[in-house]
């Protein structure tokens, strides 16, 4: 078995990895005197850049993804095993989020790709964790399963868009028929929204982010240029499949739901 980092260096490099990341949203936003990242990389990022570009108010969601990602930072302080072992992970994602904000700021949109891929696989291995054994409370429930739900709802999402725009850098056209490309992603985002449905113990907080960010897609298609209403019908349409497919799940009978990790619970 391997042996957990010594709680104190975990908890200095978790609240080191946080500040880290606060830096490069401030430089993110432009609090440096650098370009927001909506004017950065020639505006490849902007509401109005590619048919999944959510509209610019989906954004917000950070604020939420912050406000819980501190409050993880602090609570982890308290957190004597880190008995899901996520703590590695959520330093890794705080690192690559400060990664791909620079890459951005630099113009390497290309190289975005890698970094927000990267941090979207480690986030599905924090949310495997979470998934595979149950908190300690409800206070762990929201700051933890809640924040990091978030953060990989919001990035299944935003890769998709990250994608695109690298794409439309690289000069892709979309064949010519850029709505029915959208729209094929929007279906693949589809299945993968319904398959975080049916993880165990009933995520809400990952299906939720994906809903949130396709109904701004929709919302970016149907009212901001590129306008695109096929692209925006199916974006809606995914937002539906995915919350019936929760709903569906939080009204089936529950079992018993027991962790899967003999030992993780031992606090």
């Amino acid at each position: 078995m391997t042996r957990a980092p010594h709680p104190l260096a975990r908890r200095i490099v978790v609240t080191a990895s946080f500040l880290l990341a606060m830096v490069g949203t401030a430089v993110g936003v432009g609090a440096f005197g650098g370009d927001p990242i909506a004017e950065a990389a020639g505006g490849l990022l902007a509401a109005d850049s590619t048919h999944l570009a959510p509209a610019g108010s989906a954004f917000s969601i950070w604020s939420v993804i912050y406000a819980g990602l501190g409050a993880y930072t602090m609570w982890q302080w308290w957190d004597r095993r880190d008995a899901r072992g996520i703590a590695p992970r959520a330093i890794a994602s705080l690192l690559l989020n400060a990664a791909w904000i620079l890459t951005i700021q630099a113009g390497q949109v290309a190289l975005s790709v890698v970094v927000i891929a990267l941090l979207l696989v480690v986030l599905a291995d924090l949310f495997r964790r979470l998934t595979a054994v149950p908190p300690g409370g409800l206070l762990e429930r929201i700051v933890v399963d809640g924040t990091f739900g978030l953060y990989l709802g919001w990035v299944s999402v935003a890769t998709c868009a990250n994608i695109a725009a690298a794409l439309k850098g690289a000069g892709f056209g979309g064949f010519g028929v850029p709505s029915l490309l959208a729209v094929v992603v929007l279906v693949v985002v589809a299945v993968i929204g319904v398959g975080l449905t049916l993880a165990p113990r009933r995520p809400v907080a990952a299906p939720l982010a994906m809903i949130w960010g396709l109904t701004w897609i929709a919302v970016g298609r149907a009212t901001d240029e590129p306008h695109a209403p096929t692209v925006a019908i199916a974006a809606v349409a995914v937002a539906a499949v995915i919350a019936v497919a929760a709903a569906a799940q939080w009204l089936r009978p529950q079992r018993r739901e027991l962790a899967t990790a003999p030992g993780t619970r031992d606090r």
